[in-house]
């Protein structure tokens, strides 16, 4: 594995995505902030778990849904992250391989169960997200593997691994390992609340440590704390090499240096579900750039991987986005 040049190899959260419909009175009943992604405890997951209707059950996480994106699209990718060894522990590990990532990060034998997120989709395709972060929580440093990172291209980061202490030592680790061998570093703001949780650090590493980041209107607003995002994307330009910032529907807008380009979303004949559109988006910008593609086709990458994914139920792709891209070509 470590003679083995990688793409992106992304470090995340290892969670097992249990994606159900729900309405808006479901959401009411059990007090879920809608559209929102809540931090929740063991009899909390317990206890939705047993309330949600019929489900889908597969490998997720923020981190992890990119990096299935990165093979989707033809490219190589590995992912670091912790499961426990049970059983959501292994419907992750068998899911990722299968998509055709690389991932070797040891399990956990005891302490927290594996991670889960309850995603409760509603008729719009709005995406409530109920996470118990689990076994994620014993993410280290140990676990970082240095010729992993090595061997990357690109170290792409979540900022939801901001939250537990010891993945935050992994996160700056790995940070520093790209960086002094002369690779990139992309982060992910995430979530507008994981934003206003650690808006000074999150400045901080923009500023110092990456290259290539990603951020939705509401992030990259309360990253540099305005309500317009005209002022924040005037904050973001020399902040770092590259920022992609999404706008749904609307598209996105890069900021490379002195060059600014608006790229409209790929046609989407019916939204189904929300859940993993920027995350499939980052892996379509990756792919492109570590392809070395201009900032603009990395983008036009990048919004045809959120199509596909937006246009049906759960978060990775269910077509190979190698024939997309292909398709988009001829």
């Amino acid at each position: 594995m470590t003679e083995k040049v990688f793409d992106v190899v992304g470090i995340g959260n290892a969670i097992v995505d249990i994606l159900s419909h729900a309405d808006d009175a479901f959401l009411a009943a059990h007090g879920l902030a809608r559209g929102a992604m809540t931090l929740i405890d063991a009899d909390r997951a317990s206890a939705l778990y047993r309330a949600m209707g019929p489900s889908v059950e597969s490998s997720g996480g923020s981190a992890a849904n990119t990096i299935a994106g990165v093979a989707s699209l033809g490219g190589r990718g590995a992912f670091i992250g912790k499961v426990n060894n049970d059983q959501f522990g292994g419907v992750f590990r068998h899911d990722i391989r299968a998509s055709g990532v690389v991932f070797e990060t040891p399990s956990s034998e005891e302490g927290p169960p594996t991670a889960r997120c309850l995603i409760f989709v509603t008729n719009d395709a709005q995406r409530t997200m109920q996470t118990y972060l689990g076994a994620c929580l014993e993410l280290g440093p140990e676990d970082v593997d240095p010729l992993v990172i090595s061997h990357a291209k690109v170290t792409y980061l979540e900022g939801y691994l901001w939250d537990p202490p010891r993945a935050k030592q992994a996160f700056i680790k790995a940070a520093e390992i790209a960086r002094n061998a002369g690779h990139k570093v992309a982060l992910t703001l995430s979530d507008p609340f994981c934003v206003d949780r650690h808006r000074a650090e999150f400045q901080q590493l923009v500023e110092k440590h990456v290259d290539i980041l990603f951020a939705n209107e509401n992030e990259i607003c309360s990253l540099w704390q305005t309500d317009r995002f005209d002022e924040a994307l005037q904050a973001t330009r020399g902040k770092c090499e590259v920022a992609a910032l999404t706008r749904s529907a609307r598209g996105s807008i890069i900021v490379a240096g002195d060059e600014l380009h608006v790229v409209d979303a790929a046609p989407v004949p019916h939204v189904i579900d929300t859940t993993g559109a920027g995350d499939l988006y980052a892996a379509g910008f990756l792919f492109g750039y570590t392809a070395g593609k201009p900032p603009y086709e990395c983008a036009r990458i990048g919004a045809l991987a959120a199509a596909e994914v937006i246009s049906h139920f759960g978060a990775r792709p269910q077509t190979p986005l190698t024939e997309l891209l292909l398709a988009e070509m001829r």
